[in-house]
């Protein structure tokens, strides 16, 4: 059964369901008064953060299930200023395919990591998403997995939802991390949760889902790029 761990913010955090090497864990920020899902619909929207994958993101894409397709308002993409042709394969992607509702931006210069997650958080809140998805253009993380993980949002349970690669029946290394990292997640997911007193199996997933509103509550923007 899933382990119980202390969220962020003193807020209780579960592990949800387990495929694709990927487990969930949802986070509940406190009082959060919304109406249930079944009065309003969600507004959901993908971002694609890419840099230099134009390699793997058709692969990536083609990867997202129907079902998520035809639920989200929008899949925006955001490229960093790839030094490749990302920016142009997803172009010629959304044309090939005829996926209208897949936007492609390019920032002016590169923003890193951290930056280009943020341009693409404030385009989410500025475009009155409910829900938004991080997918990582070069498919590292399973977007098989994005109902599972989608369930716990729309349902009211949880303000983040991370994919954990490290949770009971995952197998990172199986799935092409190289030990060093495996070793540096295991570490500093260890002091991290010493520090804070949460439990989580782990601080460095690039899988995330959040809602939008919790967002507007926390100063992301403080945070390095």
């Amino acid at each position: 059964s899933p382990d119980k761990i202390a969220g962020a913010l003193g807020a209780p955090a579960t592990a949800f369901a387990h495929a694709n090497g990927v487990s969930a864990m949802a986070v509940t920020l406190g009082a959060n008064p919304a109406l249930p899902a079944s009065q309003r619909r969600k507004r959901i929207g993908a971002f694609v953060i890419a840099y230099n994958a134009v390699n793997k993101l058709d692969w990536t894409l083609d990867r997202i299930p129907e079902e998520v397709w035809n639920k989200v308002d929008e899949v925006f993409l955001f490229d960093d200023c790839s030094t490749d042709n990302t920016y142009y394969a997803a172009v010629g992607y959304k044309h090939v395919k005829t996926v209208d509702k897949l936007t492609i931006h390019r920032n002016a210069k590169n923003l890193r990591y951290g930056g280009n997650q943020k341009a693409g958080y404030d385009y989410a809140i500025a475009r009155g998403i409910d829900i938004v998805v991080m997918l990582h253009a070069d498919g590292q993380y399973a977007p098989e997995v994005l109902p599972q993980l989608l369930e716990p949002l729309e349902r009211d349970e949880a303000d983040m939802v991370f994919g954990s690669r490290m949770a009971a029946g995952g197998d990172p290394l199986a799935g092409g991390m190289p030990m060093y990292k495996f070793l540096g997640n295991r570490i500093l997911t260890w002091i991290e949760n010493r520090i804070t007193g949460m439990n989580l199996s782990e601080f460095h997933s690039g899988y995330r889902l959040y809602s939008c509103a919790a967002l507007k509550r926390v100063p992301f923007k403080q945070n390095s790029n």
